[in-house]
């Protein structure tokens, strides 16, 4: 086993450890799930695959939402996991500033951070928010907040501020409008767009479903 193979294993232990009683779409599958995404996008890019395995692995260790907003312990908890097993200094801070810059957070704040591991992370991410898996987490978080699934009266904000968006309680419904359904249009990769755009029209006849539904009419 090489040392960067060991590293990646130790990587795993730690985040199954951490994230044991995480919230259902924010646990170890997830990750699990975004890994394997990222190494499927990452064979057709030119990409260091170490970075992107920790990013991967790390990149929701201590996610804001269950943390009161706080956008630094993540990162934090990153760091100081990877010095402890010793990883190359410059790699923890490309695996930190991915951590520190994955986020959608309502789609109109400017990245202050870019690189082709980012990008391939990034995707991988967007892709376990959309289609069949982004639909059952979308309703599983929102039932974790307690909200409504639909509510007519209640329309999308399509023009939040980064603050609107972490503190929203609007229904479900809403948030495919919010950011699922943009996420087709703001994938990075060649891999990641075509993934992307068949899950988005899975998505598309499902909320066609639901609105038939709703009326009484299917």
């Amino acid at each position: 086993m090489t040392n960067q193979e060991n590293h990646i294993k130790q990587t795993i232990v730690f985040v199954k450890k951490e994230l044991k009683n995480a919230e259902g779409g924010h646990d170890w599958f997830h990750i699990e799930r975004v890994y394997k995404n990222a190494l499927l996008i990452s064979k057709t890019e030119q990409v260091d695959g170490f970075i992107v395995a920790l990013g991967a692995l790390l990149h929701d260790i201590a996610d804001s939402k269950f943390n009161n907003g706080d956008e630094t312990v993540g990162p934090k908890v990153a760091r100081e996991f990877l010095l402890k097993i010793n990883v190359d200094p410059k790699v923890i801070d490309h695996v930190v500033k991915i951590i520190e810059n994955i986020s959608f957070k309502g789609g109109n704040t400017e990245q202050k951070f870019t690189s082709p591991e980012l990008k391939v992370v990034q995707d991988a991410d967007r892709l376990d928010a959309i289609g069949a898996i982004g639909i059952a987490r979308c309703f599983n978080y929102g039932g974790f907040k307690d909200r409504a699934l639909y509510d007519p009266e209640i329309k999308p904000n399509l023009n939040m501020s980064k603050a609107e968006y972490k503190t929203s309680t609007a229904p479900t419904i809403n948030h495919f409008y919010e950011k699922l359904l943009l996420l087709k249009d703001r994938m990075n990769t060649e891999t990641g767009k075509q993934i992307a755009n068949q899950r988005h029209i899975y998505m598309q006849g499902f909320l066609d479903q639901f609105y038939k539904e709703w009326e009484g009419e299917a």
